[in-house]
């Protein structure tokens, strides 16, 4: 399976990070391109997905990016992987909830390889922890599909500022909180990228048929 790796070593602008993946969407979908993995880290922002409501803004001063992903609201910044990715699921069957499931596994398995159990909930997307107090989201998902396309991505907090989550309802879900890597365990991530890497195209490999 022929996928491409992309690190960025340095912060993209969010806006930039769209428009290459539409533009990469458009190439795969006329073969002109292969499927893409890309790690990346974002400069401070936050951005609303479809589903977004604008109740969901607590502080009215910060600036909102609307985007065309799937989901609420969020916030990137440093301290915090990105993972976007470029698929076509006309290999996998066409099946968007087994992808879905897919990525829910990957970050489960990559954040597991540190001693941290995590979890997925139909409910609430997302990946979330348990710290036997309250649950809180340690990665959040946000996908869409074009021309049977999966594109957009997640993000993992690893050692990012939680409180910028205050501005917001994070992902529309007022009940739960917000963690990062650091915070549940002080320890070194920064093979954190490469492993989930390993991990996802692992995966991916799996579900191609």
């Amino acid at each position: 399976m022929n996928i491409e790796i992309k690190k960025s070593k340095n912060p993209i602008k969010y806006k930039d990070a769209i428009e290459f993946m539409e533009q990469r969407v458009l190439d795969l979908s006329q073969d002109k391109s292969r499927d893409l993995v890309w790690i990346l880290e974002h400069e401070e922002i936050y951005t609303a997905g479809k589903s977004y409501k604008k109740n969901e803004i607590l502080d009215k001063s910060i600036k909102i990016i609307e985007t065309n992903r799937g989901g609420k609201i969020t916030y990137h910044g440093p301290g915090q992987l990105i993972c976007y990715f470029v698929i076509d699921l006309k290999k996998r069957n066409k099946d968007i909830r087994k992808f879905i499931s897919l990525v829910e596994k990957t970050i489960i398995e990559t954040i597991e390889f540190y001693g941290i159990s995590t979890f997925a909930d139909k409910e609430n997307i997302g990946i979330w922890y348990n710290d036997k107090i309250d649950i809180k989201k340690i990665a959040a998902i946000g996908v869409r599909v074009s021309k049977w396309i999966a594109y957009h991505g997640f993000s993992i907090n690893i050692n990012n500022n939680l409180k910028k989550y205050e501005s917001i309802i994070p992902c529309g879900i007022k009940n739960k909180g917000v963690t990062s890597l650091t915070k549940i365990n002080n320890q070194d991530y920064n093979e954190l990228d490469d492993k989930l890497i390993k991990i996802f195209i692992s995966n991916l490999k799996s579900q191609v048929f």
